[in-house]
């Protein structure tokens, strides 16, 4: 794990393709799926009921739900009436897609809190405290301070993991060897104010949404962000692996429940081609979506940037 920052894959953030680049490339999988029948409306294929069919199965198969992809299909076909037998049914199908994810894309606004207090939470796996680190890198380049909080006092390595993206960062990491996570983060949210801090990456245990101990514990540990710092949490980030599809869309209940989810950050969609669950995301709830904070396609200190509709739309039909 801690070979993520040897010199190869920095040289990858410092030289390598631009971010749009990396997204194709780590979308590619997601867009061999949608090809064939993405690419038959492309060459104007009649819109029958078999090429309905077939998109909407690479759709279902891209794991974009049953409600996202009837839901596409419906504003497809509609489209197609209010402009003509002559419109490009491609560009129609891309610019359902666009308006259908539009909404996620809410970027995370920092400036208005200091310490701004970001609090993550996921499953054992997703790739939370890899985001951390990202997140640090991210921010830091705006010019802004960081301070990270070893929130995760239960996973051996959790701590470690931290501080070398600490060291990585050049920022200060707040933790303890095993006791009580909301006491180390409730350490180093004072801390932050005593330094000056703009930002407060605090990281929590994985848990799953079935150990009802541990989500109260980290219902706990939201209380006790909020008797550090009045207001806080400013921000609670749910981590999620694009790799599990629709599986996502319980999570983000779950957790929303416990906690009250405010962004998304999607990691791996580089290993899956059921980047479509996107689209399931923003057909959970059209009238008050959870955006999507951050998207991740690699392993590099740079593939975690903000979410972007337009290019994530590009990414999957341009070849």
């Amino acid at each position: 794990m801690l070979g993520l920052f040897d010199s190869k894959h920095e040289a990858a953030a410092d030289s390598g393709p631009s971010w749009q680049q990396r997204l194709k490339q780590g979308l590619t999988r997601t867009r061999e799926v949608l090809n064939t029948p993405v690419s038959d409306l492309l060459i104007g294929r009649r819109l029958d009921e078999a090429t309905l069919e077939e998109l909407e199965a690479a759709l279902l198969v891209a794991d974009v739900g049953v409600d996202a992809a009837r839901f596409l299909i419906e504003d497809l076909e509609a489209r197609i009436r209010r402009a003509g037998p002559q419109a490009q049914a491609s560009v129609l199908l891309r610019a359902a897609l666009l308006d259908l994810l539009t909404p996620l894309e809410q970027p995370l606004e920092v400036s208005a809190h200091k310490p701004f207090v970001i609090m993550l939470a996921g499953v054992n796996g997703a790739g939370k405290t890899t985001s951390i680190g990202k997140l640090a890198k991210y921010f830091q380049g705006q010019g802004r301070s960081v301070l990270l909080a070893a929130g995760d006092t239960f996973r051996a390595a959790a701590r470690e993991q931290l501080s070398v993206w600490g060291e990585r960062n050049q920022v200060a990491v707040i933790g303890q060897d095993g006791g009580d996570p909301a006491a180390v983060i409730f350490d180093a949210v004072h801390a932050a104010r005593a330094r000056n801090i703009d930002v407060v990456l605090a990281d929590t245990a994985g848990r799953l949404p079935t150990q009802l101990n541990l989500m109260d514990e980290i219902r706990k540990v939201k209380r006790v962000i909020a008797k550090a710092e009045p207001g806080a949490p400013h921000e609670v980030l749910l981590v999620l692996d694009a790799g599990i599809g629709q599986n996502a869309l319980s999570q983000v209940k779950a957790f929303d429940d416990a906690i009250g989810v405010t962004g998304l950050v999607l990691t791996k969609l580089d290993g899956t081609a059921k980047g479509g669950v996107i689209a399931g995301i923003a057909r959970a709830r059209p009238a008050r979506p959870i955006p999507i904070r951050f998207i991740g396609v690699g392993e590099s200190m740079d593939d975690l940037q903000p979410f972007k509709a337009d290019e994530f739309v590009a990414a999957l039909f341009d070849t």
